[in-house]
């Protein structure tokens, strides 16, 4: 069985107006990752992503490029230290 994760990661660059949220939800839904998506007023996008460690791997070095408008400048990932009981992948801002 693999072992499930959660972290959270901040993305920075020009990621927002780019459907940054819109395909991070679709790239997260096809890892069968849980979690959320969402703009911050700072300029950045954060996303929550549970599910097993390498999915969720995965999913950071996705971030790390971005869909074809986006510019990621830098990548900060938090580790938690639980696995929060989130079901589904939501934009929720």
């Amino acid at each position: 069985m693999r072992r499930k994760i959660a972290r959270k990661a901040r993305v920075m660059g020009q990621v927002q107006g780019v459907a940054f949220r819109a395909w991070t939800q679709a790239e997260a839904q096809k890892r069968d990752l849980h979690g959320w998506v969402r703009n911050n007023d700072d300029g950045s996008v954060s996303a929550m992503l549970i599910g097993p460690d390498d999915a969720v791997e995965e999913m950071l070095d996705r971030l790390r490029d971005g869909p074809g408008a986006a510019a990621v400048r830098d990548i900060e990932v938090e580790e938690l230290p639980a696995s929060p009981d989130i079901s589904g992948f939501e934009i929720t801002g």
